[in-house]
């Protein structure tokens, strides 16, 4: 449940040929054997894309794709870091001094973020040094969440080498900020589910207070993941802080208008929340308030009746000084439709009709093209990775994840999967001769996962 911290699991490393491999270099690497092993899961969203950190509520599974760590807890205050793939280099420092740089989002920035996080939580003082092996079979930059899996997996690491424990939730809440020490202002939909997930079931995730309920997905269809091989990093390209600082921007203008206390309002869910009414309710309010073309920033100041100072001190982030135009309407529009949409996904999962996969389909296609033509976070591979899923009988396909680049997830009936894989395979991986690195993790059925674990060798 929610509430619990994640269990440690006894288990036999001779039935477990990853862990007792990597105990095996672990030990190699560092002459002594660790003391217990952590994993937090990668996921893929189904919908509800760049919609968390509006405060609305998203529906991702995790997928068995993970971060593993190996980890033995030593005397001396430092932390030494290693990765079983090589083009990931060692790194070490001291507990007392953690410093995460911005300008190079680099593998080890990312455990430093969880270590932070956890280390300020409880004001440790005298941390515990530790050596640590990471092994991640999530792929990189794809958008199947490895930098959160990373950052959950190193908090889960901290938490139990220092003997402390929290609750899921409250690890869940922990990694979301402390993620936010390598400059993504992400949301928590990642670190929420990388906690809360269960085998075999959904779950959408609702915001402040975080919760976690059960989608049972429908029977005979398959979710496929299908990365597009172009590599996109939320920490180290200004689109998705953009797109954060655009929905706070829309949040300004739509209180004003109403006569709301403007600001202190920093999502778009406020706006709802306030205004008491439904989402349909505030699509017809964007309508009315906001235009389609973009906002310069000195328009925005005149709307706010503000200074391009104070909008500059006070509303845009350091990251934010240069950009110079911003579409309010157009990403107002997307998280309101696109917070709809999860709902009724929700909806038909739960009342299973005779046609729920077809409708299930429609909602995915809606979501791809608000993203493509509102959000604009796709790109000409991935809009035609989705036409190609499509095209060989997906009945939904969309891309998930923060978009320019990572993956499609699609909905392929059960009985069509293996020519669907292959077809895809061909069209999209084997084209004009140019082999794109199918490796197993650039095609694959999923289902979902469970969230973080703690092991210990029996």
């Amino acid at each position: 449940m929610a509430g619990d911290s994640p269990s440690a699991l006894p288990v036999q490393l001779v039935e477990q040929p990853r862990l007792q491999k990597l105990k095996e270099m672990f030990i190699s690497k560092f002459g002594s054997a660790p003391k217990f092993y952590a994993r937090a899961p990668g996921r893929v969203n189904l919908i509800g894309e760049h919609i968390d950190y509006c405060g609305y509520a998203v529906l991702p599974m995790a997928i068995e794709q993970d971060i593993l760590i190996a980890v033995e807890p030593v005397q001396s205050q430092v932390v030494q870091l290693a990765n079983t793939n090589s083009s990931y280099l060692d790194f070490s420092t001291s507990v007392n001094n953690i410093q995460i740089h911005k300008t190079k989002p680099q593998w080890h920035n990312y455990f430093l973020c969880g270590l932070k996080g956890i280390q300020e939580h409880f004001g440790l003082n005298n941390p515990t040094g530790m050596n640590c092996l990471l092994d991640g079979s999530i792929p990189p930059s794809s958008g199947l969440s490895s930098s959160s899996a990373l950052v959950c997996c190193a908090g889960l690491v901290t938490l139990r080498a220092n003997g402390k424990t929290l609750s899921k939730v409250e690890l869940a809440e922990i990694c979301t900020k402390s993620e936010r020490y390598i400059g993504t202002e992400g949301g928590g939909m990642d670190q929420s589910i990388s906690f809360l997930a269960e085998e075999g079931t959904a779950k959408l995730i609702e915001f402040s207070p975080l919760r976690a309920t059960d989608v049972r997905l429908p029977s005979g269809a398959t979710f496929v993941i299908a990365n597009s091989c172009v590599e996109m990093n939320k920490a180290a390209t200004s689109h998705y802080n953009i797109r954060v600082m655009e929905c706070r921007l829309a949040t300004k203008l739509l209180s004003k208008s109403k006569g709301l206390e403007w600001r202190k309002m920093l999502r778009l869910h406020d706006v709802q929340t306030e205004l008491r009414v439904s989402l349909e309710e505030m699509l017809t309010i964007v309508e009315e308030v906001l235009h389609p073309e973009p906002y310069s920033a000195e328009e925005i100041c005149k709307c706010l009746g503000i200074s391009l100072e104070e909008l500059h001190s006070q509303i845009l982030s350091q990251n934010m000084q240069d950009v110079s135009t911003f579409k309010l309407y157009q990403r107002a529009k997307h998280v309101y439709s696109e917070a709809a949409r999860v709902l009724e996904f929700q909806k038909i999962c739960s009342e299973a009709p005779a046609n729920a996969l077809q409708l299930l389909g429609e909602l995915m296609q809606q979501s791809h093209i608000s993203c493509r033509e509102m959000y604009e976070c796709s790109c000409p591979e991935l809009d035609r990775l989705v036409d190609i899923c499509l095209q060989f009988g997906a009945i939904g396909s969309r891309l998930t994840g923060a978009g320019w680049g990572g993956c499609t997830v699609s909905m392929v009936p059960t009985d069509k999967l293996n020519t669907f894989l292959k077809n895809v395979k061909k069209a999209y991986y084997q084209k004009d001769g140019q082999r794109l690195a199918v490796e197993n993790n650039s095609l694959f059925a999923t289902k979902p996962g469970r969230g973080a674990l703690v092991f210990v060798e029996a």
